[in-house]
């Protein structure tokens, strides 16, 4: 059956003109219902989902301004175009003023009905559609939609709910991915400035020469190649929110003007003359330090004070791993819809895997991976397991260590540096192994007297090489020799000692990694 334009309903006493208006509007692909009186069609209105209601003005019993009072209480959306055959002003007047859309006076002319109808029908479809895009987005941005049942998660979603009423600014602070804009999103949706615009800019991402046009619009002629008026985001979004997003990229220069904005909510157009008065609500946000830059001097503080009224710090994924097989689910089940793989699940290793992952793309890259894992899935997959994974993310992943601080005390004596490093750097290259307590005795006793000894007397020609005296079984070979050379300093006239590691030649069995130490110049020299 083919697709309808919409449904109308038809009320007319006069039997002519009810079938008269039915025929035309079938011809135009409209489905069509047609009644005599006003009780049949209120009735059949309840829950039909229909797009437009024709009725006329006059008719026995209850009469069209009484249907359209009706009509109008059991749908406020729904589109009415009243017909009169007493064309007076007043009536048509009183029609408007109870809700109709549109009227058109007997004795209908049937090219001015389509049209009449075709564009009630249409503002009814967009009408719609907005309510939809609407409700979409109220579910997509609501305070549900952001999944946390960590602490720190739920501290956030406490603070979204008390900051959203307010026309406060606030400051979204978290590593990238984390979400910050699906957060000033969910700020502005469930704040009454819902019903106007959200426009988020990135601050980065627009050289400085243009965000100034950007936000605060300009003139005519106000640079080359202003042929025109532009408005900024400013005006675009008075009486809704702007979301800046890495608000420490911003220039100095735009700092002060952005401060005033704050302040007094007013700004001139670049090139203008005229102060605009708008009320925005501003969001920022931020995955930089930006303390850090008020104390370097590129950062304003009286703007960085007052941008922070309210700061929410979004944690990143590796903190709240417990959120990791809900965000997973989530995703996984979304893009199952969007490329039609209803049956496709993930197993508990894929789970397990994902929890003990890294991260360091956050939310973004979660998402991104379980979308690849759905696209990626051949038609014959059923379970995602460990095998679809990417190589990095089988094996669970821990964060690179911080180098640990040296013990604190007194400081240690150069000979002792240069020992620990050259018996490091021999286990690390694998040039050393379990070993007798006398053969580690000689090559740390020969690292100390060669290394920590500027004396002539004990020091050995340059140039020489020396192999440490350790051996192993008859199959084991000597693994490395330790190469000793000296330079100078001529700038300060001290011994600059150097230390190279070098497979022991044509003895040694297995080669090992050839590692050049850094120059010792000082005691109290760091390695």
């Amino acid at each position: 059956m083919a697709e309808t334009r919409g449904q109308i309903v038809v009320i007319d006493d006069d039997e002519g003109n009810r079938r008269g208006i039915e025929m035309a509007l079938r011809k135009d692909g409209y489905n069509v219902v047609a009644f005599p009186s006003g009780p049949q069609a209120i009735e059949y209105l309840k829950g039909s989902g229909t797009d437009l209601l024709v009725t006329d003005l006059r008719m026995p019993g209850m009469d069209g301004l009484e249907v359209l009072k009706l009509a109008k209480s059991m749908d406020p959306g729904l589109a009415v175009l009243v017909i009169t055959g007493f064309g007076s002003v007043e009536s048509a007047v009183d029609a408007m003023k109870q809700g109709a859309d549109d009227y058109l006076q007997k004795p209908v002319n049937l090219v001015e009905l389509r049209k009449r109808v075709a564009a009630a029908v249409e503002k009814r479809r967009l009408s719609q559609e907005v309510r939809q895009l609407r409700e979409r987005l109220e579910e997509k941005f609501s305070f549900g939609t952001i999944i946390g049942g960590s602490q720190a998660m739920q501290q956030v979603l406490h603070q979204l709910a008390l900051v959203a009423p307010t026309r406060s600014s606030v400051l979204i602070v978290g590593e990238s991915g984390t979400g910050k804009e699906l957060i000033a999103n969910a700020l502005h949706q469930n704040s009454p400035r819902k019903e106007f615009r959200f426009l988020p800019i990135n601050c980065a991402a627009i050289p400085g020469e243009l965000l100034e046009s950007e936000l605060f619009g300009h003139e005519r002629g106000a640079f080359t190649g202003a042929v025109q008026r532009k408005q900024g985001k400013f005006e675009l979004a008075d009486r809704g929110t702007l979301f800046l997003d890495e608000i420490g990229e911003m220039p100095m220069q735009l700092q002060a003007k952005l401060l005033r904005v704050l302040e007094d909510r007013s700004f001139m157009r670049v090139g203008g003359t005229e102060t605009i008065t708008v009320d925005v609500r501003i969001l920022t946000a931020t995955n930089s330090d930006i303390e850090a830059r008020v104390s370097a001097g590129t950062f304003r503080s009286d703007l960085y004070y007052r941008l922070k009224v309210v700061t929410i710090v979004v944690p990143p994924l590796r903190d709240r791993r417990e959120d990791i097989p809900l965000l997973a689910h989530r995703f996984f089940e979304m893009f199952k819809r969007e490329n039609n793989r209803p049956f496709l699940q993930l197993s508990p290793e894929v789970i397990e895997a994902l929890t003990q992952a890294r991260w360091e793309g956050n939310v973004r890259e979660l998402r991104n991976l379980l979308e690849s894992l759905v696209v990626l899935a051949d038609g014959n997959t059923r379970v995602i397991t460990l095998e679809h994974l990417p190589e990095n993310y089988r094996a669970p992943q821990a964060l690179p260590a911080a180098p640990s601080a040296a013990p604190a005390g007194a400081a240690r004596r150069m000979e002792e540096i240069e020992k620990d490093a050259i018996l490091r750097t021999l286990q690390e290259t694998g040039g050393t192994g379990p070993a007798p307590p006398r053969s580690s005795a000689s090559v740390s006793g020969r690292c100390s007297a060669n290394f920590g000894n500027t004396d002539r007397r004990r020091e050995r020609p340059r140039g020489r090489e020396t192999t440490g005296r350790r051996r192993t079984s008859e199959t084991g070979p000597i693994p490395a020799t330790l190469f000793l050379g000296r330079g100078a300093d001529f700038l300060h006239k001290t011994p600059i000692w150097h230390a190279r590691i070098f497979p022991a030649p044509r003895r040694a069995a297995a080669g090992g990694a050839a590692v050049c130490l850094p120059d010792l110049k000082s005691p109290g020299t760091s390695i």
